[in-house]
């Protein structure tokens, strides 16, 4: 551009002098090449700083690291690579004996201690009916002992009959004493149970929920819209849990965003809303629309953590780029790019929006220089 602007100039100022026919001499030649060189100077600086341009972009897309829940042998794989996923569809699976063999050990074990329950509200039962049966009998003993005593007074009993059918009383309510106790130990462990209290119920549910969890994981489902790529898991592979060995990486079906390494003296020109223009090394003589999405409050190489060292001069020598999330508004979906392809950007601020042509022209140059490289 800055070749482009001289020649510009150069062509202006020899029909000056032809035209009006201005002599040549040590006046009007300097003062033509040092008014060239403030104009054009000028302008580019001005381009420079309201008009910010950065060939460090790209485009940027989130993965996940599918990592199995359960350690496995695969028995299938009826994903396709590339291919476009809904959420939930089917990975893989992995050969789900083991854990439905856990499954069906604690449904066993937990039926079990339902049994338990059961024989635990029969001898809450039985407990009430021996305590209803020792009440009666304490009462009719205790029917005796009155008629007894008062058929003593009256000569009908001696002393003797009334002391027997009184020991016959203090036998049944003693009776009656130890069945009551029997039937609250009953109702106590009996509701215990009904309440979720039991322990060995409650720890056999717990063993049941997680056998059950581990079943589901033996099938690993899309966790949102999206595909894989590069697959190479094969059925007979073994998958293990440890987070550093993914057996597939997912690619989310998302809108896509780039973004860009501006300098920090541009930083002042860089806000959400601008327009930008964006040309791609794979789309040679091609330029397309977009705007800023917003500048990424923090700085990168400036980051620190805690740590047993001090903090020395070396770390502040790094200083990075703030980087600025962009999105296209053209329609690209034509040219079927791979995601992460490199970009270089020009964003036009509302700052001296008439030297903007200036960049426009100089990204549009850039454009149709990605044909020519000469690496083979």
């Amino acid at each position: 551009m800055d070749l482009l602007l001289i020649l510009t100039y150069t062509a202006l100022c020899i029909a000056v002098f032809k035209i009006f026919k201005i002599p040549l001499n040590k006046w009007t030649v300097p003062t033509a090449v040092l008014g060239g060189i403030a104009l054009v100077g000028t302008l580019i600086l001005l381009m420079n700083y309201n008009h910010p341009h950065t060939a460090l972009g790209g485009q940027y897309y989130v993965t996940t690291p599918i990592v199995p829940g359960v350690r496995g042998e695969v028995i299938e794989v009826p994903v396709t690579a590339n291919v476009l996923l809904k959420k939930g569809e089917v990975l893989f699976k992995l050969d789900p004996t083991p854990f439905q063999a856990e499954v069906n050990l604690q449904q066993a074990s937990l039926a079990e201690a339902k049994q338990l329950v059961l024989g635990l509200e029969a001898s809450y039962k039985a407990a009430q009916a021996t305590t209803f049966k020792a009440k009666a009998e304490r009462d009719r003993t205790l029917q005796q002992f009155k008629r007894y005593e008062k058929g003593y007074k009256k000569g009908a009993f001696t002393q003797s009959d009334v002391d027997n059918r009184r020991q016959f009383y203090l036998s049944a309510e003693a009776s009656l004493e130890a069945a009551k106790a029997e039937e609250r130990r009953a109702k106590l462990a009996f509701e215990s149970e009904i309440m979720g209290d039991n322990t060995k119920v409650a720890q056999i549910r717990a063993l049941l929920t997680k056998a059950q969890f581990n079943l589901q994981e033996t099938v690993v489902t899309a966790p949102t819209d999206g595909y894989v790529t590069q697959l190479t898991l094969r059925p007979g592979m073994m998958a293990v849990p440890v987070p550093l060995r993914p057996v597939m990486t997912f690619l989310h079906q998302e809108e896509d965003f780039f973004v860009g390494a501006f300098r920090q003296n541009s930083l002042l020109r860089l806000e959400k809303g601008f327009k930008a223009d964006f040309i791609f090394k794979a789309l040679p003589g091609k330029t397309f629309q977009g705007e800023v999405v917003g500048v990424l409050p923090a700085i990168g190489e400036s980051q620190i953590q805690a740590q047993g060292t001090l903090i020395g001069t070396d770390a502040l020598r790094r200083q990075g780029r703030p980087l600025v999330t962009l999105r296209i508004t053209d329609d690209i979906s034509q040219y079927n790019l791979p995601r992460g392809t490199s970009v270089e950007i020009a964003v036009y601020s509302d700052s001296f929006e008439h030297v903007s042509i200036m960049r426009k022209v100089l990204i549009r140059m850039k454009s149709w220089q990605n044909y020519l490289y000469l690496d083979h």
